[in-house]
């Protein structure tokens, strides 16, 4: 599996000191088929815990995956669930379209959004 975090993921992360630890398991979780919603298009709603507190306490992640057949899973968004209950139908088509196009860009696409900083990659 490799791991990727959007660049507005990755200041979030960063903001809210969910480290990458927590995410990469998070993101094991959702190869594992254990996330919390299949929104379609290539992305699912994962709970992941705030520190020092439970999941119903916590964050709600964006993630796109492919399952079952792709090895990129990529952070796209998240919020916490005391700031806002969901996202908007807008929102969820243009995460979708973000999510199915980060899986299945080309490596050579992929080294280049790493190396313009538009996505970071988590290393476990």
């Amino acid at each position: 599996m490799r791991l990727f975090k959007h660049k507005t993921f990755h200041r979030w992360a960063q903001d809210n000191r969910v480290s990458d630890q927590v995410i990469w398991k998070a993101a094991e979780e959702v190869v594992e088929g254990k996330f919390d919603a299949d929104l379609g298009g290539n992305l699912f709603k994962k709970r992941i815990a705030r520190e020092g507190e439970g999941k119903s306490k916590g964050f709600r992640t964006l993630v796109g995956y492919r399952r079952p057949d792709s090895e990129r899973v990529v952070f796209l968004y998240a919020f916490a669930k005391n700031v806002r209950a969901n996202i908007t139908d807008a929102e969820k088509k243009a995460l979708r379209l973000a999510s199915k196009s980060f899986v299945s860009t080309s490596d050579e696409q992929l080294a280049l959004l790493l190396e313009r900083k538009e996505y970071y990659e988590v290393i476990k």
